[in-house]
């Protein structure tokens, strides 16, 4: 029997905001954009939302990477929680990855991190899939969609 692709939002999908998305296929998952959450107006004490990593903690050994689509919070704010609980491999554009190592910086992680900056037009192994970077227009600079390809 063929394998099947899993598609699995950890955060994003009806809310704004803590956009995760994991592909799994076979032996190999990916991360699509690692953002934050924002708290409402319930939430007292509350600076940001952090997605809930343990289904990647799980299955570390699967990852191959994580790939940013662009510089905002809601898409790249968690990448330092999740780099401090797994040291993957990370991919964006050279604005979005300028705004990641600040932040990275912020938890003495810059040092330790995978970082890759990649340009549109990019093609990034990942083992059996393989992830285009596609230049799109957005409100901040440097965005792209991500074509996968099995």
């Amino acid at each position: 029997m063929a394998e099947k692709l899993k598609i699995i939002p950890l955060g994003g999908l009806d809310e704004i905001g803590k956009n995760v998305t994991v592909l799994e296929y076979g032996k190999d998952m990916i991360v699509i954009d690692c953002g934050v959450g924002f708290p409402d107006e319930e939430m007292y004490g509350v600076d940001l939302v952090i997605p809930d990593f343990s289904y990647l903690v799980a299955n570390q050994k699967k990852l191959r990477g994580m790939f940013i689509t662009h510089g905002h919070e809601d898409h790249n704010g968690a990448v330092p929680y999740l780099l401090q609980r797994l040291n993957i491999p990370d991919f964006a554009t050279r604005f979005s990855m300028a705004l990641i190592k600040n932040k990275l910086a912020e938890k003495n992680l810059l040092s330790s991190a995978k970082l890759n900056v990649v340009k549109p037009g990019d093609i990034v192994a990942a083992g059996i899939m393989s992830v285009e970077f596609i230049y799109v227009n957005h409100s901040i600079p440097d965005s792209c969609a991500l074509a996968i390809h099995s």
